[in-house]
């Protein structure tokens, strides 16, 4: 664990208990304040930053857009990191699992929301994209139980176009660049549609393998739950029987004992 000290991170600065262990309080709080999510928090604080840059003075002044535009650019540059040192230095937290979909959303969301108020951008674009986002979102907790919908290249793509493209509009561009970065977020759109339309596809499929999975396991359950009752029965019916026997025995000669006692 490569976390701060808890006193460093504002803990309680708890000692080591006895036998060279943290209480479990400092474990927890050192766990939570690794690189990893450093680096979410400042994308999530980057968020309204951004939206207070690229709206200052009306939000069509050229230096203050590249300003927005600087902010926007380390809250994705900040996206392409937290998540791999995470899983290469064995940072992850629960804390990271939902802050870092969260922030990756809020910064993109901001982006596309803004430049559309301020008519730079079609809203129907920023509908599309936005309208995909939440459906996987849903999406992924609907099969959440029966399996994990992995990230895929296409996605990568996807977000890699996204943010090139909500870049572009970002800054104060004339010209060819004003027409390249018009295809450059229809390609992101074209993006968006296919993976979000394979995301679907791939939760159908893991669904029904999970469905199937939980009903074989039912149906071996109940078998073998059948099959341990049989087994029980089986071993109960010799020891019935003796019983029976001995209660026979027992009732013949109480009978004849009364029989000899009248005699």
């Amino acid at each position: 664990m490569t976390g701060v000290p808890a006193s460093a991170a504002g803990g309680s600065g708890a000692k080591p208990v006895r036998g060279g262990k943290l209480g479990t309080a400092a474990v927890n709080q050192a766990s939570l304040w690794n690189i990893a999510n450093i680096l979410t928090m400042v994308r999530l604080l980057l968020v309204p930053g951004f939206v207070l840059l690229l709206f200052h003075d009306g939000g069509y002044d050229p230096v203050w857009r590249a300003f927005a535009w600087a902010a926007f650019a380390v809250a994705m540059i900040t996206d392409l990191f937290d998540g791999h040192l995470a899983r290469a230095y064995n940072l992850v937290t629960d804390f990271g699992k939902i802050a870092d979909p969260i922030a990756d959303k809020a910064i993109m969301g901001a982006a596309l929301v803004s430049l559309s108020i301020l008519g730079d951008l079609p809203w129907w674009i920023t509908g599309v994209i936005l309208a995909r986002e939440l459906g996987i979102t849903l999406m992924r907790f609907w099969v959440i139980r029966h399996a994990v919908i992995p990230a895929s290249r296409g996605g990568k793509l996807k977000t890699l176009a996204q943010g090139t493209a909500a870049g572009m509009y970002v800054l104060v561009l004339t010209g060819p660049l004003a027409t390249l970065r018009f295809w450059v977020m229809m390609v992101a759109v074209v993006l968006t549609v296919v993976t979000g339309l394979d995301y679907v596809r791939q939760a159908v499929v893991l669904r029904r393998q999970g469905l199937a999975a939980e009903r074989a396991a039912a149906a071996e359950r109940t078998a073998e739950a059948l099959q341990a009752t049989a087994g029980t029965a089986a071993d109960a019916g010799p020891a019935a029987g003796a019983v029976a026997g001995a209660k026979d025995v027992h009732a013949a000669a109480e009978a004849r004992d009364a029989a000899e006692a009248e005699r």
